[in-house]
């Protein structure tokens, strides 16, 4: 029997815990548990106050492209606008016009929300992106975009 040979890493760090995709892992976990943390407080969860951010942005956008757009799935997506229409954060038809798609808008009540809460998650975002020097910071996104861009089909 032949044994494998391990596989080679991407690149120097022979460490997994300095392997890109460990660190990125670790950024979202840290930036996830900091604004569930925050959100709580709220009543939000991290997808609900997404959910909110896109809608003020894009007013009338389909539960497919909010699932898009917040990286669940079209079912959890579902659910979470569910439970933003009982809360009276949002409002949908009862209907569809045309296809299955109900667009989705804000009312008073989340714009008050998301207003509330948004001071509290750009704090987070602040403290977390003034770790990297300014000088860096254009670099750094467009490296993030190019990275998930290569991964995505």
């Amino acid at each position: 029997m032949m044994e494998s040979m391990p596989a080679k890493p991407p690149h120097l760090a022979e460490d997994v815990t300095r392997h890109v995709g460990y660190l990125i892992k670790r950024a979202q976990a840290a930036l996830r548990g900091a604004m569930d943390k925050v959100l709580r407080e709220h009543g939000l969860t991290v997808p609900q106050y997404a959910t909110l951010e896109l809608l003020a942005l894009h007013p009338g956008m389909s539960n497919a492209d909010l699932a898009r757009a917040t990286f669940v799935t079209r079912q959890s997506g579902n659910v979470v606008l569910r439970g933003l229409q009982e809360a009276g954060l949002i409002t949908r038809p009862a209907t569809a016009d045309h296809g299955r798609a109900r667009p989705a808008h804000l009312t008073e009540d989340g714009r008050r929300s998301l207003a509330a809460v948004q001071a509290a998650v750009y704090a987070i975002e602040q403290r977390m992106v003034e770790a990297i020097p300014p000088q860096r910071m254009a670099a750094l996104l467009t490296d993030l975009d190019h990275m998930a861009a290569a991964l995505e089909e």
